[in-house]
């Protein structure tokens, strides 16, 4: 994360409103204030409880300025995401440090980021799409929880309570699964329920990985072949695709973080997808510190690619499904401006980000029907921690959910 590289509760009632409440497509029953209190009450009890809803995972990003420090706070203290030592010391003054070169960042981006009205807009076409789709799970309710800003995951999963959701689906919003990113936010769901008294009867089950899901291939195809039409036809077909993701410290990936692996799978179907139209390269952007990462980076691949006479580059942001700092301040203004003027480079472009791309929206509910259909708690892959876990959360995570998910059988 770009945020990474520069170190690096609200209520539920908060959240009611459109721009701040936990997020679905249909909005709570309005009762005007001249109605009379019975009336009132008997519009409550009526009210249908929801069959089915659909938490996106993500981590969030400040809508404001202002509220980039509370971020900042936060994401330095989660353990999953970034260990350090003395954390709950580090963390305040890592936040506070980093805070104002940060706020400039968004500044520069419009103010603040777009990833919750991306989300929003991605599930409200989810679960209006969906419940045509799939009627037998109907009504189906979309939620946002995200790790570091309103509406965090924790509250978000009281609202989903009280709404009296029978069957929760945690939907990661990370194509591709890292411990330290879609990990993270299941892991928040556990400790939630470890240290809830209130008995639950919400059923979870888990969307934690979809890297090569048809939908998904296809929603970055179409980006990518937009994009490629906008450079000129006499560079056209010397165009080089450098797809790039986030990249992780070798520490956690020599742990057997399924992340690296999944990227690729991506990439390779996409490019089958492009019938292999360009030549192409994967490279990891937003390492932090001197210890090793996963390489090449993206802005030492820009800087190869040129020094090697491969002026045209194509920037496809393989494993965000939203615009967010990374994409619209690191990519697009500190690589495809910045850098590529510093080292000559040609044409660069970027591929857009997923956002409201139709493709994407429907790939989004055609993934929510087959996890439905198939009733299952979650993928093969999530129930086995890595080889070199060293987070004792993890297997508790597991064990909750599959724990909560045999009772349900049962009943």
């Amino acid at each position: 994360m770009l945020l990474f590289s520069c170190a690096i509760r609200g209520t539920c009632c908060s959240l009611v409103a459109k721009s701040t409440r936990c997020l679905s497509s249909a909005a709570a029953p309005q009762v005007s204030a001249n109605v009379h209190q019975k009336e009132n009450a008997e519009t409550l009890v009526e009210k249908k409880n929801v069959k089915t809803g659909i938490m996106l995972l993500n981590m969030g990003g400040p809508e404001t300025v202002a509220d980039v420090a509370d971020f900042l706070l936060r994401l330095f203290s989660d353990k999953d995401l970034i260990p350090l030592p003395f954390q709950s010391t580090l963390a305040p003054w890592i936040a506070r440090r980093r805070t104002p070169k940060i706020q400039n960042y968004y500044q520069a981006i419009g103010g603040g980021s777009p990833i919750k009205y991306w989300t929003e807009t991605q599930g409200e076409g989810l679960v209006q799409k969906l419940d045509g789709m799939c009627p037998e799970t109907a009504p189906h309710k979309f939620y946002i929880g995200f790790r570091y800003v309103n509406p965090l995951t924790e509250d978000t999963i009281e609202c989903m309570e009280s709404d009296g959701v029978e069957h929760a689906v945690a939907f990661s919003q990370y194509p591709q699964y890292s411990c330290s990113t879609a990990g993270s936010s299941l892991n928040a769901i556990y400790r939630h329920y470890a240290q809830r008294t209130k008995p639950s009867k919400m059923r979870w089950s888990l969307i934690d990985r979809w890297p090569t899901f048809p939908g998904l291939v296809e929603a970055i195809a179409d980006t990518i072949r937009i994009e490629l039409d906008k450079f000129s036809p006499k560079v056209r077909d010397e165009v080089v695709i450098l797809f790039s993701a986030h990249s992780l410290p070798m520490s956690v990936v020599k742990r057997g973080d399924t992340y690296p692996a999944e990227v690729g799978a991506t990439v390779l179907r996409v490019m089958e997808s492009l019938d292999w139209s360009h030549p192409y390269r994967l490279a990891w952007q937003s390492k932090v510190g001197p210890s090793p990462w996963l390489v090449p980076s993206t802005d030492g691949a820009i800087r190869g690619l040129v020094k090697n006479g491969r002026k045209h580059i194509l920037l496809v942001p393989v494993a965000f499904t939203s615009d967010h700092i990374e994409t619209l301040h690191e990519l697009d203004i500190e690589y495809a401006s910045d850098l590529a003027a510093e080292v000559g480079a040609g044409e660069i472009r970027r591929a857009s980000a997923l956002n409201n791309n139709p493709i994407f929206i429907q790939a989004l509910a055609d993934i929510c029907k087959t996890h439905l259909v198939a009733r299952r708690l979650c993928s093969s892959q999530l129930l086995l921690c890595c080889p070199g876990c060293t987070n004792k959360t993890c297997p508790k995570m597991r064990h909750f959910f599959k724990e909560q998910w045999d009772e349900s059988k049962q009943q």
